[in-house]
């Protein structure tokens, strides 16, 4: 659901009723993960995707029918071998669909709005909703905060909510989303419960260095990949905003300057364009140390051969030298800055879902590949 936050903010400030339908659960190749939803208001109007297009229709009209009655409602879609005109997953994975009406008087209704409008905002929280269990509990919600506070409840035993919301802000640190089982006295005990969280964390960081043609040619890519892009470059006459207008922000500053003093995490990406040894030596030598995600850096192979060897010079050792990806990007033949834009991308793709960048035509290998934190939950999973 909080993948589509910002419209779903829209319609709650415009005082809409609306229907949220979220996956809580994959099997098999799935098009989509947990927390991917389609919602639909009360004229009809329809956001978001639960299954890249094989089930949409029929989940609309579960949508339509929960706006209708009041009530939420868990539905599986798989595929059916018996009749491939019925409605299933054509990649023959099998997904669990909640969903939930949000309606002016429904209970759950300022919950959610309360987390719609952290993450449209930009804030950190957790959604946790009763997916399985007592029909008097189902759909309802709690909102978990950064610093641990959390709004709403499910209206049970009091220690449910305490021990969700404790389990909600795990997941919120790490940035999951998934299920976890639990009984409705908040421990081991009572009828059991099946909690969908959702966390929303801010976007994560791709930082260029080296304001050139390929580099505006990456911002637009990052961007559509959901990063939050910066451009560095010491040159004040490259770095303009005039030449990076789809950045967040260009930075005017010596790269490993500009590196040592800004936050990242293990999410951030780091592609160092520069082929310069008076930017990339210092530059790497601090990248290579940090807890980030991907280290690439452009150059022949010729100049990966020198760079690596300055590397070494300056105290980098072989160990740190095996993060970088250099030259970067994947083979792709690519020649244009588009191109090899998108050779970067798709690297840092790989890096990222733990795919080999080979082709799949003629491959026994899965084509969605689970992320390596375990962020994705699956049927009958237990976070």
């Amino acid at each position: 659901m909080l993948d589509i936050a910002e419209e779903l903010h829209r319609w709650v400030e415009q005082d809409r009723d609306f229907a949220v339908a979220t996956v809580v659960a994959v099997g098999g190749s799935a098009p989509r993960q947990p927390g991917a939803a389609l919602a639909v208001d009360a004229e009809g109007t329809a956001i978001g995707s639960v299954s890249g297009g094989c089930v949409e229709g029929a989940v609309y009209e579960l949508c339509q029918q929960a706006l209708a009655d009041g009530q939420p409602v868990l539905e599986r879609f798989g595929y059916s071998d018996e009749d491939a005109f019925a409605v299933g997953l054509t990649c023959g994975g099998v997904i669990d669909v909640l969903v939930t009406p949000v309606r002016a008087g429904d209970v759950v209704r300022a919950v959610l709005a309360g987390a719609l409008a952290a993450t449209a905002a930009g804030e950190p929280a957790a959604v946790a909703r009763i997916v399985s269990g007592p029909a008097e509990l189902r759909g309802r919600a709690l909102v978990v905060h950064a610093d641990g506070s959390h709004d709403g409840g499910f209206g049970g035993h009091p220690e449910l909510d305490r021990t969700v919301a404790a389990e909600a802000r795990a997941y919120l640190d790490a940035g999951r989303t998934g299920t976890l089982e639990i009984g409705e006295q908040g421990s081991r005990c009572g009828a059991p419960l099946t909690v969908l969280v959702e966390s929303s964390v801010p976007a994560p960081r791709m930082i260029v260095f080296g304001a050139i043609d390929f580099a505006a040619a990456l911002v637009r890519v990052g961007k559509f990949l959901g990063y939050r892009v910066t451009v560095c470059d010491a040159r004040p006459v490259f770095a303009t905003r005039a030449r990076f207008p789809e950045a967040d922000e260009v930075v005017v500053e010596w790269p490993h300057e500009y590196l040592g003093r800004t936050d990242v995490d293990p999410r951030t990406v780091l592609c160092v364009l520069t082929h310069d040894a008076k930017f990339d030596v210092p530059l790497l030598r601090l990248a290579l140390r940090l807890p980030v995600a991907y280290v690439g850096a452009m150059g022949s192979r010729r100049t990966h051969l020198d760079r690596n060897a300055r590397l070494r010079e300056v105290g980098v050792t072989d160990l740190e030298l095996a993060r970088l990806r250099s030259p970067i990007g994947l083979d792709l033949g690519a020649r244009t800055p588009e191109e090899t834009a998108l050779s970067i991308a798709a690297e840092i793709v790989a890096n990222r879902r733990g795919g080999s960048g080979a082709s799949l035509t003629g491959a026994h290998t899965p084509i969605h590949h689970d992320a390596p934190s375990g962020a994705a939950g699956r049927i009958g999973s237990v976070a």
